[in-house]
């Protein structure tokens, strides 16, 4: 059991430093919160709320595993490597690929909602 808390002690410090050098993740958490207020706001169906809360999910997963990714690469390769950018690029790309789809899935729960909510 002590290694299994020393884990869970280790991912909290990684949630905690992520939380303090990672801009992207800050931003995205500001918005994960805002979508949460505004599902709290329109009533989402359980369903819905599973929809959302794993999209979120996903998208700090992604960044958190990017931002290591990206740590990692400057710690390999300080100077400029094309290689090193390359890999950078595509884990950044992987990123935003699921920041798109979260969009998609935000419009098809919540517009539909707002359209109602706008015209009632």
């Amino acid at each position: 059991m002590t290694r299994f808390l020393k884990s869970i002690h280790h991912a909290l410090n990684g949630v905690v430093l992520h939380w303090k050098i990672g801009k992207n993740f800050k931003i995205q958490v500001w918005i994960g919160l805002l979508v949460v207020i505004t599902g709290i706001f329109l009533e989402l169906n359980p369903w819905e709320w599973v929809s959302i809360i794993i999209t979120i999910g996903i998208v700090l997963a992604l960044e958190t595993f990017n931002s290591a990714l990206e740590t990692l690469c400057n710690v390999v390769s300080p100077a400029i490597d094309p290689k090193i950018k390359a890999v950078k690029d595509l884990a950044a790309a992987g990123v935003l690929l699921f920041c798109f789809i979260a969009l998609i899935i935000g419009v098809i729960i919540f517009l539909p909602r707002l359209y109602l909510y706008l015209i009632a």
